[in-house]
């Protein structure tokens, strides 16, 4: 069975006219992953009984005669933070390498009620703390296009896992654009919601302020359909709103108004990068699109700004984790404190220390005036330049990142250089506005780069139509 150019609408549309049952779809992508899954390490856990018993519903259904739903039958995968009951779900860390989880997040609950079947949990970067997937515990994911460069993080096996043809779609979370990174990295379209479109709810926290889920998939139309099954108010989830979404059917290029910020082609950004945004831009101002310079002036603080409030909600966040409730506890610890101190020696990584110990000192008495209050009052900033641009156009573009895809181990000892990597998706978290990365063209040596398309609250529609007219 070729994998190759599978959509949603078209496997739907198979399963129906029985060119395929959703078992053989399943048991191709399950012997896909076993194949290929040994060099590119995008799966942590492959659920391939429950993947099976799933597919088995599905063709059930199909033999009776009744109605199937756009995603039954459709494989997919979930990065490893999103709980599946009864699976192993690990965060990419030591500290959670045999937690099993207790219940269904939110979004997988409705995945499951469309029929989904889901063939696995896709590695990340250890609590999604990382831009190139090599953060994770057991081992960085390798980007199926080029093996000897990352995929982008932290999101790193879901991109992965779809761009290898290993799921048809997979879900990803993006806290400063960990679904957009490793989007235009593999080559494949990233959707980062509105902060609060879709629940978090059974969600592993890095930075609850920030984090969202949202889909990965080859296509717009693939994001689009998993976006609309996911999206919506969860009474699990006080963030979570329940907004109606803006319809778009009547959309025309013509009278779509295009911001393009300066401060995102800055000095840094790779040249050839630039030049494949820049001609992307160009060619929606050929189709009728108006284009226009603005300034987002605030932008050039985002980077401190994140990495300051996100290490200070993960410290939080991840206190919990203290060899006690639950996670990995240390063996030979000789006391309480021990026990404290060991389990999270031994259960977190280099990465994830420097994070807690970054925000630790950040919210400690006589420096959270100084540096969390501070960088809160530069979010809003940075979310009021976004809200002055929108009262002038309908959508922004940009970079998603200042270059691609990079080698293994080129940045991993240089944290800094590392975090520039989300240099141009931050602040769209700390705004907590939705974006999509789009694939608009190839480097010389073939790397994916990708459009970043920057939206108003709640206007997934409009920026996936934007999309889809880009062929």
């Amino acid at each position: 069975m070729d994998l190759n150019n599978l959509t949603i609408k078209k496997i739907n549309q198979g399963l129906k006219e029985k060119e395929f049952s959703a078992m053989e779809l399943a048991r191709a992508y399950l012997d896909r992953i076993k194949k290929d899954d040994k060099k590119i390490n995008a799966f942590l856990t492959v659920t391939e009984d429950l993947a099976l018993t799933q597919a088995k519903a599905v063709d059930e259904k199909i033999s009776k005669g009744e109605e199937i739903d756009i995603l039954a039958g459709v494989p997919c995968s979930l990065k490893d933070v999103f709980m599946v009951e009864g699976i192993k779900c690990t965060a990419g860390s030591k500290i959670l390498e045999n937690y099993i989880a207790p219940y269904d997040a939110t979004v997988v609950k409705k995945l499951k009620d469309r029929g989904a079947v889901i063939l696995g949990k896709n590695n990340t970067d250890e609590f999604t703390m990382g831009s190139s997937g090599e953060n994770s515990a057991f081992g960085p994911t390798k980007n199926p296009l080029d093996s000897s460069r990352v995929p982008g993080g932290s999101s790193s096996g879901p991109a992965a896992a779809v761009a290898g043809d290993m799921a048809v779609f997979a879900l990803g979370t993006d806290t400063g654009g960990s679904i957009r990174q490793p989007a235009s990295f593999c080559g494949i379209v990233g959707l980062k919601p509105t902060y609060g479109a879709v629940s978090r709810y059974g969600e592993i926290a890095y930075a609850s302020s920030l984090d969202q889920a949202g889909p990965m998939a080859k296509t717009v139309e693939d994001c689009q359909i998993v976006f609309d099954a996911i999206k919506g108010r969860d009474e699990m989830d006080s963030t979570s709103i329940n907004l109606k979404f803006q319809n778009q059917k009547q959309f025309k290029i013509q009278n779509l108004e295009i911001g393009v910020p300066k401060e995102y082609f800055v000095k840094g950004i790779d040249k050839e990068v630039e030049k494949i945004i820049r001609n992307a831009i160009k060619k929606y101002e050929e189709m009728g699109a108006k284009i226009e310079e603005v300034s987002l002036p605030h932008a050039e603080y985002a980077l401190p700004c994140y990495y300051i409030i996100a290490p200070s909600e993960a410290s939080a966040n991840l206190a919990r984790y203290d060899g006690i409730k639950f996670g990995h506890s240390a063996d030979k610890a000789k006391n309480l404190l021990d026990v404290y101190l060991k389990s999270r020696e031994e259960g977190f990584g280099p990465e994830v220390r420097r994070r807690i110990m970054l925000g630790t000192y950040v919210l400690s008495a006589g420096y959270y005036d100084a540096y969390y209050v501070r960088a809160q009052k530069v979010r809003t900033l940075i979310k009021k330049d976004f809200e002055k641009v929108f009262e002038k156009v309908d959508a922004l573009f940009a970079p998603v990142s200042p270059f691609p895809a990079f080698k293994l181990g080129e940045k991993i000892d240089n944290p800094l250089a590392m975090y520039l990597s989300d240099i141009f998706t931050i602040s769209i978290n700390l705004a907590g506005l939705p974006a999509l990365s789009l694939p608009c063209g190839k480097t010389e040596r073939g790397l994916p780069v990708g459009l970043q398309i920057i939206g108003k609250p709640f206007e997934e529609e409009k920026i996936l139509n934007i999309a889809k007219i880009y062929v």
